[in-house]
């Protein structure tokens, strides 16, 4: 699907207020309201909108670290990775999950309350996992900006 500037701005308009009604954002494009629904359900179709959820804060619920963690695995293996992605997947403190160049096999965004809950987590999730030759870890000291937006051009 080729994305016309209309599209776009929709894209654009709903990454910021997915909660927005038809009608408005019909009225933002001038547009009406059928062809506006029409296209929105094109890109969901499409798969441009995946999903509609709220963003939630998360030191407004005492998640207050974040940490980047490097992880090397025992054999580079598909069976091996796809174990390792499995479990990831499962657990609610990581928020990301990415396979990448360099000395080690993946990056991971974990959250949590503070440094002994990641101490633990590290223990007893990650640390009981055969798959895992090495951790290390980054931890964030203060985040100045986090998007959820894409760049929509």
């Amino acid at each position: 699907m080729k994305l016309d500037s209309k599209d776009k701005q929709i894209l654009n308009i709903l990454q910021e207020e997915g909660r927005l009604p038809v009608a408005e954002l019909a009225n933002r494009l001038n547009l009406s309201d059928t062809p506006c629904l029409r296209r929105i359900k094109k890109l969901e179709q499409a798969g441009f909108i995946q999903g509609y959820s709220a963003r939630l804060d998360p030191k407004s619920l005492s998640l207050n670290v974040i940490v980047y963690a490097f992880v090397r695995l025992t054999e580079n293996s598909a069976a091996y990775g796809e174990q390792f992605e499995q479990e990831m997947s499962r657990l609610p403190q990581v928020q990301e999950c990415s396979v990448i160049t360099g000395a080690h096999d993946y990056l991971l965004k974990i959250v949590a309350h503070d440094l002994l809950e990641y101490e633990g987590f590290v223990k007893h999730s990650l640390g009981g996992l055969k798959c895992i030759a090495s951790i290390e870890s980054t931890v964030v000291l203060k985040q100045t900006f986090s998007r959820h937006q894409l760049p929509v051009v």
